[in-house]
């Protein structure tokens, strides 16, 4: 097991792993064009960004991506840089819990997809990509147990009797010319099993069956293709999983379908040399941790508005540069923009910049202007070694906008739970349980933030 955390460490290359950067260079150019992969990339480089081969020292390094690659008998874990300690040897059970606070921050997320479903974590535990297996497997066959997925399709049959509406024409040249006057040709909608939805689910269940490791999952998946064994076999694609659309009757299965479009989006599996299975699932996180925040804001904090990025401002009249805050956010009291940074804040007493880089600053004096707010907020992660959040503020007279004074203030935001790395996961199996105590801290400091006013009441 390898474990790299983000631009932080390094590993030296084994023989074993001399064909890796052609297999993530296959991932990189056949995975789905989302939104969170190409928006910030060049779509026209054909070589991966996942990893950084280091060809004249044999190392390896990584990017911005956190997830799991299996190749060749090996598991690479992609780790947030947030939870680095170069002191520290990190243990099998210390990264399953780094691994947890991604499935948490994954679950508040809006747009990747993560279903909402917290099931207990089970026998699963012991690996990223297995949990997420687990978890798709146990709710997918549960729920396939007690209600069976069908789809009103356009049918064509023949009957004794007339259903739908009579196909005439096809009724006098094939039926009534043969001697089967009393077969009428009809075409009706009814209920089909075999439909786009469940070849779908058959598809992604195959897929993961054939590269977990867990007979736990093995037995769960097993039982979803044997349910679904009428089912024709088909290659899904994530685009196909996105349209998608359920009616109420069948509003529990749209838990499924987010499951299917997540492994279809970010899981890449194919035989690759002497067939053997391998895959790797990546997520980029300053991706993620942008949509936790805002997922978890508009979940939690019911006294605060929040609107995902605006993108119909522009800084120049040509319309060259656009202007995206992360979040609008909205109190009884105010309206203010607030962006997200991925970053390690380094905070220096003597800093006269207070941890704020100089092209956030920039970028934020030009939301100001353009949006004419005068408050700003950046929200940074805190990290596993500093013992509390910082906070900085800055206040700046803007010329351009008449003067007016324009707030900007930064935090670093509690969203790691420091006692789990010194905790078994045996205690507590259920991620709402494992994060409680995370989610009431994190609440009360952006209220504190954002709602300064409740508390000076208190």
């Amino acid at each position: 097991m390898i474990n790299l955390f983000e631009y932080q460490n390094k590993v030296d290359i084994q023989d074993s792993f001399e064909g890796l950067e052609s297999f993530l260079d296959e991932i990189w150019n056949s995975r789905e064009k989302n939104s969170f992969y190409s928006e910030n990339e060049n779509d026209k480089i054909e070589s991966q960004r996942f990893l950084q081969f280091i060809h004249k020292s044999n190392e390896l390094k990584s990017n911005k991506y956190v997830g799991v690659i299996h190749y060749e008998g090996n598991k690479i874990n992609l780790l947030p840089k947030i939870f680095f300690d170069s002191e520290k040897e990190y243990q099998i059970n210390e990264v399953n819990q780094i691994q947890n606070h991604i499935l948490w921050w994954l679950s508040y997320c809006r747009k990747i997809k993560f279903p909402n479903y917290q099931a207990s974590l089970g026998s699963a535990k012991s690996d990223f990509f297995e949990v997420l297996i687990y978890l798709f497997s146990k709710y997918t066959r549960e729920l396939l147990n007690s209600s069976i997925y069908q789809q009103y399709e356009e049918v064509n049959r023949e009957l004794s009797f007339i259903k739908g509406r009579l196909n005439t024409n096809k009724y006098i040249n094939e039926n009534l010319s043969k001697g089967k006057w009393h077969k009428l040709n009809c075409t009706y909608d009814a209920f089909v099993f075999d439909n786009e939805f469940n070849r779908i689910i058959k598809y992604v269940s195959t897929l993961l069956f054939n590269v977990s490791s867990s007979q736990d999952n093995k037995k769960n998946l097993r039982e979803i293709l044997f349910i679904l064994d009428e089912v024709t076999d088909e290659r899904a694609t994530a685009e196909q999983c996105s349209r998608i659309s359920f009616n109420p009757m069948f509003g529990e299965f749209e838990t499924v379908r987010d499951y299917c479009l997540l492994f279809l989006t970010n899981c890449i599996s194919f035989d690759y040399k002497n067939d053997l299975k391998l895959f790797a699932f990546l997520l980029p996180m300053e991706y993620v941790f942008e949509d936790f925040i805002f997922g978890f804001i508009d979940k939690e904090l019911e006294k605060i508005t929040a609107k995902a990025q605006r993108s119909d401002t522009y800084l120049d009249e040509g319309k060259a540069f656009n202007l995206k805050p992360d979040l609008w956010l909205k109190t009884d009291h105010k309206s203010l923009i607030a962006d997200t940074k991925y970053k390690i804040v380094y905070l220096d007493e003597k800093d006269p910049k207070k941890g704020i880089s100089q092209n956030d600053l920039y970028q934020m004096l030009a939301y100001a202007v353009r949006f004419e707010v005068d408050e700003i907020i950046l929200f940074y992660p805190n990290t596993i070694k500093q013992e509390q959040e910082e906070e900085t503020e800055l206040t700046i007279k803007d010329a351009l906008a008449d003067g007016k004074e324009i707030s900007i203030r930064a935090f670093q935001l509690p969203i790691i739970n420091r006692a789990l790395l010194e905790t078994d996961l045996e205690a507590k199996t259920d991620l709402s349980e494992l994060f409680e105590s995370t989610r009431q801290e994190l609440i009360n400091k952006i209220e504190k933030i954002l709602l300064p006013t409740m508390y000076i009441a208190h």
